[in-house]
């Protein structure tokens, strides 16, 4: 079972949300908290009792990106899932900057969102396609317009198969799809993971995607 804990603001999205993740054979609700604090002090009181928290953007008293940034603090194994309707770009950059697994928009059906928790807890990096594309958008240059300041892969010291690991990390594939990928198997890639985040001083994996979109010119 996953357990997922969901944080909205809103009491109405809350209890739909509970009772239709709540009909999935493989999701169990956790909890349900009110706001970003609410769900921090949920997952530091529920050591281990929290695999990933579905987590609204604006909301009063501690907004869901600072819950993001505390929670991963507190409780790196557990995954935040981004659900909102709101599309801000400064909000899409900063909490996958503070960790979050994946970014998706209200307005898709729900059996979306449950695919969405699954997804990020397999280790998918998970954003809405609409999302997607504006990321993409904002963090890469125009073509012919790359700064001077952008750097290649190999500047960092990635031998090949890191540099192709970081690549496919960048276009959301998991741990297992970068291992079939690659003819590898999955323990070699997360070994080569933490190598990558070693090298790049980098925390995880959605900083990995980030930095490639924003930080290297190919």
């Amino acid at each position: 079972m996953i357990r997922t804990l969901v944080a909205d603001d809103d009491p109405f999205i809350r209890e739909s949300l509970r009772l239709i993740l709540g009909t999935m054979p493989d999701i169990e609700v956790a909890g349900v908290c009110a706001d970003g604090g609410e769900a921090v002090r949920f997952v530091r009181e529920h050591p281990g009792g929290v695999d990933v928290v579905l987590m609204d953007v604006r909301m009063p008293v501690c907004d869901g990106v600072e819950g993001t940034r505390l929670i991963r603090e507190a409780a790196p194994d557990v995954k935040v899932l981004i659900l909102t309707t709101f599309d801000d770009d400064a909000y899409i950059v900063k909490a996958l900057q503070y960790g979050a697994a994946g970014y998706l928009l209200k307005n898709v059906p729900p059996d979306t969102i449950a695919e969405g928790i699954r997804a990020v807890h397999a280790g998918h990096t998970l954003m809405h396609p609409d999302v997607a594309r504006k990321l993409a958008g904002m963090l890469r240059p125009a073509a012919g317009d790359a700064p001077a300041g952008r750097k290649r892969l190999a500047d960092f010291g990635l031998n090949e198969t890191e540099r192709n690991i970081v690549r496919k990390i960048a276009d959301g594939l998991s741990n297992r799809e970068i291992a079939q990928a690659l003819y590898l198997s999955e323990g070699t890639v997360k070994n080569y993971i933490t190598d990558i985040l070693g090298k790049l001083g980098l925390r995880d994996r959605t900083q990995i995607a980030i930095f490639y979109l924003r930080e290297i010119a190919e």
